[in-house]
């Protein structure tokens, strides 16, 4: 048995190439040279994992409002634009306008520079797509529209990775505008930061969140055959060490309700789960809460974050990073190390096996600290290297924002209590990081996620239309 991961559809790039048809009968050789360019990035995006819908390439304003309705119809994460010489802004404000997707302007020139002792004009015409970039920007910004471009020259691999961030942001966009989130439970009474309009995801993304209840698990963790709990056993013990402490009872009972929660995923088509109990005396929903730790971290692990204390907008977050190809472990500052100037920072439950420095342990724990009830949990210690933490904020008039700050995981002693733990170089006094990271209104969870991504999540933000900052 395997851990499978969770099936989304490709994000939607549409393409168009353009330039002025005024030239093609005064220059015969020019249009061909850009419509093999412009093959060329066509190529390029295929090559992304995405879903192409090439429209062509455009030489008047009448082709550009054709091209428009056909983007349109194609109902696109992302619109490229490829400015391949001089054009009219007229051209392409239909474009950005009528298909309401985002939109990046690209203008690669054929080479790094132009041989000036044999170019004539028709050749010169080839170079000057950054002729018309600050037309399109002026007109965008007099029209409300946000202007995004990368210009460099055709098999530039500086400038293809400039735009293959902009194609991770349009995926992280893709998951947002699709995704089911799962809220389950109630709030952790007084986490007045966790609390979340949920209004706000479906107006802001166009992302549904389905409401659900701990009898929704209970039914199907109580459908679980002896035989299915046995395989996610076995599953576990492949994918985790297995300390001493942990009882035979209670993992059993955290692979059972594991089952449970995968046919709930399924049976809701979720994309995240947040979730919380408090229970009562040991009672059957106190021992469900209790029980999903495991469960939760497998799910995760599958690319659907599922997030204790009912943090919606952190399952968000990690959902982003996650599509991103960064994983994303629930986390929260621990402590501070004031000697190696290190922020220390995990938490207890479901945790993202990706960030793992090594093969993670599940625990058995008599208490949790904070929340009733008791069984396995998952420890392990975060990778040394890059990563980006990235919050999902909300501020005073509802608004949401992404909020990430760069750092490097560090070697060094780390807590043994079923936590994922980790120790974070932001490369200045942690007290201060501390003080300007409270200050960005984050909320006091986030995801953790490898390798330094902010530009990522800010071309993200950008395209998700909501605010960002990095501390």
């Amino acid at each position: 048995m395997t851990l499978i991961p969770k099936h989304r559809r490709k994000v939607r790039i549409g393409l168009v190439a353009g330039g002025l048809g005024t030239y093609w009968p005064q220059f015969p050789h020019l249009l061909p040279q850009l419509q093999e360019s412009a093959r060329y990035v066509s190529e390029r995006f295929q090559e992304m994992d995405a879903e192409v819908t090439d429209v062509g390439f455009i030489s008047d304003a009448q082709e550009g409002a054709v091209a428009a309705e056909k983007l349109r119809q194609a109902d696109c994460d992302l619109i490229v634009l490829f400015l391949t010489t001089y054009l009219t802004s007229s051209m392409v404000l239909p474009i950005a306008q009528r298909a309401n997707t985002p939109v990046l302007v690209i203008d690669l020139q054929p080479t790094e520079k132009m041989d000036h002792a044999t170019f004539d004009t028709g050749a010169w015409l080839a170079y000057c797509g950054q002729c018309p970039v600050p037309e399109v920007g002026n007109l965008f910004r007099r029209a409300g529209i946000e202007f995004r471009s990368v210009t460099g020259w055709l098999r530039q691999e500086s400038a293809w990775r400039r735009i293959a961030q902009w194609t991770t942001a349009a995926r992280i966009r893709a998951a947002l505008r699709t995704a089911r989130h799962g809220l389950m439970g109630h709030l952790y009474p007084g986490m007045l930061d966790v609390s979340t309009d949920l209004t706000l995801l479906p107006t802001t993304f166009g992302s549904h969140v389905e409401v659900l209840e701990f009898d929704d698990l209970r039914e199907r963790v109580l459908a679980v055959t002896d035989g299915e709990v046995a395989d996610r056993m076995e599953l576990a013990r492949t994918i985790f060490t297995l300390d001493e402490s942990v009882n035979d009872d209670d993992f059993a009972w955290g692979a059972q309700v594991s089952v449970g929660l995968d046919r709930l995923a399924d049976d809701f088509d979720l994309d995240s789960l947040a979730y919380y109990h408090r229970g009562l005396n040991g009672e059957q929903h106190e021992r469900l809460g209790a029980g999903m730790i495991l469960g939760a971290s497998l799910l995760t692990a599958r690319g659907i974050p599922a997030t204790g204390e009912y943090e919606l907008r952190t399952t968000v977050a990690q959902l982003a990073t996650q599509v991103a190809g960064a994983g994303g472990s629930f986390c929260e500052i621990q402590a501070l190390n004031f000697e190696d100037d290190v922020v220390e920072m995990g938490h207890d439950g479901p945790a993202h096996l990706a960030v793992s420095a090594k093969q993670p342990l599940l625990r058995g724990l008599g208490v949790y600290h904070g929340k009733r009830g008791w069984g396995v949990s998952v420890e392990f210690d975060v990778r040394p290297g890059p990563v980006t933490l990235l919050g999902l904020g909300q501020d005073r008039d509802g608004s949401l924002s992404f909020i990430a700050a760069e750092g490097t995981v560090v070697d060094g002693p780390l807590l043994a209590i079923g936590n994922t733990t980790s120790r974070v170089d932001f490369g200045r006094d942690p007290g201060e990081w501390v003080d300007d990271w409270s200050a960005s209104g984050v909320g006091h969870h986030w995801s953790l996620s490898l390798d330094h991504r902010a530009a990522d999540y800010k071309a993200a933000a950008s395209l998700l239309g909501i605010d960002f900052r990095q501390v």
